[in-house]
């Protein structure tokens, strides 16, 4: 949405608003380095880079609108904290996006640690499906996809981890 109504200001495109799949395959998921460099490759850098941040504060200004909670997810860190289980939260996005979204969500006091990646973490990805094809995420590294904290395919992947986790303490 921001990045829809910036481009078309700025003339991105000769004007014509980008499209859905546009955004999923040459915006999501980049850092704006990198977006300037696909968006802006003639503008002077520091123009490029202003007009960045001024996205990246109309981003802020309309999550603190608008942001809601993804269905499940008091649900999730309920069972999470139940299992006394260490955690972080892992994005790519700018430091402030990311404490924004946070704090909005209330989960300041839940995660131990906030790690800014520029890549994958190293560890099993769980795909939300709630912007991004399926497939694409799956081709991004995703283990599976669900439509939210409420998805059965990952309650049951949790089950599945517990019972494994027990079993492996079991035979020690």
């Amino acid at each position: 949405m921001v990045f829809h109504s910036l481009t078309t200001q700025i003339g991105f495109n000769g004007g014509t608003p980008i499209t859905e799949e546009f955004f999923i395959k040459n915006i999501s998921g980049k850092h704006n380095e990198e977006l300037r460099e696909i968006l802006l490759p003639d503008w002077e850098i520091q123009r490029s880079r202003k007009f960045l941040e001024d996205k990246e504060a109309l981003f802020r200004r309309l999550a603190s609108e608008q942001l809601q909670p993804m269905k499940g997810l008091q649900k999730l860190c309920k069972w999470i904290e139940d299992r006394g289980l260490r955690r972080a939260a892992v994005t790519n996005a700018p430091r402030s996006n990311a404490e924004l979204l946070i704090s909005m969500l209330g989960l300041s006091d839940f995660f131990e640690i906030l790690v800014l990646a520029r890549m994958g973490a190293g560890m099993p990805v769980v795909g939300l499906g709630t912007r991004n094809p399926e497939q694409l995420l799956i081709e991004a590294g995703a283990v599976f996809v669900i439509a939210d904290f409420d998805d059965p395919k990952l309650w049951t992947e949790l089950e599945e981890m517990e019972i494994k986790a027990e079993a492996t303490t079991t035979t020690k």
